[in-house]
Parts: structure tokens; sequence; C-alpha cells
């Protein structure tokens, strides 16, 4: 049995994205705010880094120093110094698209999704990888918003999320070369409440999925499409999720402000421990 999601940390975001754990501290962004912020639970501190766009994902290098994509492409940031440095623009000329969600492979390489930003959400995004020797490789398109992305242990399978699909996505993985094939649908999310947004893995392959506008997380098992645990919010909008603490064992969730008027318990980091154990975070490796 799960304990009640408990907020943590001072910061209320805007529209709380991308969590990921990593050396005793887990890393998030606060997308409309321009930030990206590093939660220490042991003691409750947090370092901000506002990166002057919309920052959509991020996630620790093996050399030091973070990655990020945001509004403008994709950044190293050197956390002493609070600067940005850009890496690479894939989408420099599509004014209408921003970088979200991303996670690296279990081979280091950094994978990282667009989205549009219109109100009528056109699928002119893409997925894009950004190998460890710094070339940058189109993977899959068109897609509306790009999210959710997780590696089965044994490096096989990677599932994906292009939210208004409702559904979540399975390839074949071959990750001496980060090749993805054989498309399909592993989980039809249509009849859950809210959309399919950021989501983890389990050791036990098992999927856990924050519905945005749902309220809820689910632990869902891709191999019997069952659904084995359920969370729910004080607040709506759900948006990602990841395993930290000592033992992996502690959920932590994202969350945002949503409609205009909304107040905390909105927008807060929330953790939990539902009874399973995360996967430690893969590195950037370029």
């Amino acid at each position: 049995m799960h304990t009640s999601p408990t907020p943590v940390g001072t910061h209320i975001s805007k529209w709380g994205e991308g969590p990921v754990w990593h050396g005793g501290r887990l890393l998030y962004v606060d997308i409309e705010a321009w930030k990206i912020i590093s939660f220490d639970p042991a003691d409750g501190a947090e370092r901000i880094w506002n990166v002057g766009q919309r920052v959509g994902t991020v996630v620790p290098r093996a050399s030091g120093g973070l990655v990020w994509a945001g509004d403008h492409g994709i950044f190293s940031l050197d956390e002493i110094t609070g600067e940005s440095t850009l890496m690479c623009s894939p989408e420099a000329g599509i004014v209408t698209n921003r970088f979200n969600d991303g996670k690296c492979d279990p081979a280091g390489r950094f994978w990282a999704g667009t989205m549009h930003l219109g109100p009528q959400r056109t699928a002119t995004g893409s997925l894009w990888c950004l190998h460890t020797d710094g070339r940058v490789e189109k993977k899959f398109g068109p897609v509306t918003v790009s999210n959710g992305l997780v590696w089965t242990r044994d490096k096989r399978t990677m599932y994906y999320i292009d939210t208004p699909r409702r559904n979540v996505i399975a390839f074949d993985f071959d990750n001496d070369t980060g090749a993805i094939s054989n498309e399909r649908v592993a989980i039809d999310c249509v009849d859950f409440a809210g959309v399919p947004d950021g989501m983890t893995i389990d050791a036990h392959d098992r999927l856990w999925i924050a519905f945005c506008h749902g309220g809820r997380v689910l632990c869902i098992n891709p191999r019997t499409r069952a659904v084995e645990h359920g969370i729910d919010f004080p607040c709506i909008e759900t948006t990602a999720c990841a395993f930290g603490g000592a033992d992996l064992g502690d959920l932590y969730v994202t969350t945002g402000l949503g409609k205009a008027g909304d107040a905390p318990p909105a927008g807060s980091l929330f953790v939990c421990r539902p009874g399973a154990q995360g996967v430690p975070c893969e590195v950037f490796g370029g």
C-alpha cells in the first residue's frame, strides 16, 4: 500500500515536468517559469537556474553539469556559473515548435522530442537523438506533443508517448546503434481520465504514467496491459514522475498550476512510496 503523496520543497511550479534522480538529488524543470530545479531531500535545499526560455527537460552529464532542451535547441549548463551553451538546434527554422520531454538511453544518448506551441496542436514535432559524438538524428515523426521515454532492462524495447494519441507506443530498440523499429501500441489510454504525459519505469519493467488533467499516476504492466496501482493527487495537473531516494523506492511527481486561480498544493513537487523500486538514471555520455 502506498503512502499518500506529500508535497516537498518550497518551489511551486507554473508547470513542473521532467523529474530525474541522480547523485542524491532530484532534478526537474518548471517549463513556463524557464527554470531548472535541483532538490536535495536530505536537507530540503533547492538550487534554481533560470535559463531564459521555456525548458522542457533536463538530464545529468557524465562529464559534469547538465544538458537541457527548450525553446531554441539543446544546451549544456554549467552548474557553477549558471551559463548555458548551445549544443545543437535541429529545428531552428520551425518557430512554432519547442522541445518538450526527453531522457537518456542506456548507451548515454540524449533523446528529446518537440511539440507544436499553438492551441490547435498541429503535428509538426519530431523525436530527436543527440548522439554522444555530437551527431543529431531525427528518429520519429511527425508527432504533436512529444512526451515520456523509457527503456526496458534488457535494452531491447523503448516506450514513448505522443500525448494526443492517448496511448503508449513501443519500439524495438538496438542499443548498439540507437535504431528503433516495429512501432506498435503497447497500452491504449483512451479510457483513462486525463491524457498520458511523463512516465518512468520500475525494476520489473512496469510503466508509471502521470495523467495530465487526470490527477493520477497509474502503474501499468505493458505485458498484461493491467493497471496494477493507482495514486490519486490533490491537484489535477499531474505531469511526470521518477523514482528516487537511496533505495529508488520514492516516487517523485511533478505537477502544474493549470488553470488561472489554481493554488498550492497544485504546482508542488510530491513524493510517496508506492511499494516499487525504480532503476538508476542514465546520463548523457557526450
